[in-house]
């Protein structure tokens, strides 16, 4: 056991090295410390895991179980204990989405309303920023003066580069944003002290919004207008592969999940397949 708690800060350091983010970083870290926290000084046995595999499923969505475990198996491989890896669980991916969980075009535009009505032009582009290039809360970093300049974002994260087109109208407003606040260079979302906004003040920002627009906070965070920008994009373009591509997806499969539909959506198509007498 004294040899695994010896081993997280070099499996931190590899984490980095890898160019994991910071915020994987973290969440890794809290799921090992737990982990470790669970066996005292018993020692691990393949056995104990398992018992600990069950323990996350009463605790847990099967999606963030894996979550953990997947944390958990990365330290075991590189702490030489691979016989202690435990099996992920097998999570049957629904048609479609809960229609509570997936904000629609019409609350996103009350959203921005809102942010208008308010006289709040920062979070106005903002939201319209994530939602019209489809990026990640974390490349927002990117959409600088010099990007809105050429058109274009350059986003190099985790040891990947895209580029990352702003469209005409969404160029226009950003140019004399930036025009009026005098922003000739650097990242557009600033707060008031000057720095890069970040996804904690971002967050709330989209929070304090919900009761104006009278739209569920559940479904009020950065990477639900991620979500819609998909499902738009997709409704008109039907390219799967080039939308993956936009997103920034390596893998195919995670782009069929932002384009989901709504139980609702399902079960019309289901109904005008005229299958019933």
């Amino acid at each position: 056991m004294k040899s695994l708690n010896m081993k997280i800060a070099d499996y931190l350091k590899y984490l980095k090295e890898q160019e994991k983010s910071a915020s994987t970083r973290r969440q890794y870290h809290k799921d090992i410390l737990n982990f470790l926290d669970y066996f005292g000084t018993v020692s691990v046995s393949k056995e104990l895991v398992i018992n600990y595999k069950e323990i996350l499923q009463l605790n847990y969505q099967p999606a963030s179980v894996n979550t953990k475990l997947a944390a958990i198996n990365g330290f075991l491989e590189f702490a030489g204990r691979p016989e202690l890896k435990v099996r992920l669980l097998k999570i049957q991916h629904r048609p479609y989405c809960p229609g509570d969980k997936m904000l629609t075009k019409a609350e996103y535009l009350r959203l921005v309303r809102a942010s208008e009505k308010r006289k709040n032009e920062r979070l106005s582009l903002l939201l319209q920023t994530l939602c019209s290039t489809g990026i990640r809360v974390s490349e927002l970093a990117f959409i600088t003066a010099e990007a809105v300049k050429k058109g274009e974002a350059v986003v190099r994260l985790k040891g990947k580069t895209r580029i990352v087109l702003i469209p005409g109208k969404l160029k226009r407003r950003l140019s004399f944003y930036m025009e009026k606040h005098e922003i000739q260079s650097g990242p557009v979302f600033l707060t008031r002290g000057g720095k890069p906004l970040d996804r904690s003040n971002i967050w709330k920002m989209m929070k304090s919004l919900c009761t104006d627009a009278h739209v569920d906070p559940e479904k009020v965070f950065p990477h639900n207008l991620r979500h819609l920008f998909a499902r738009c994009f997709y409704s008109i373009d039907k390219d799967l592969a080039k939308l993956a591509d936009i997103l920034g997806h390596s893998d195919i499969n995670t782009t069929r999940i932002y384009i989901i539909s709504t139980g609702k959506e399902h079960l019309r198509r289901l109904d005008t397949l005229d299958l019933v007498v």
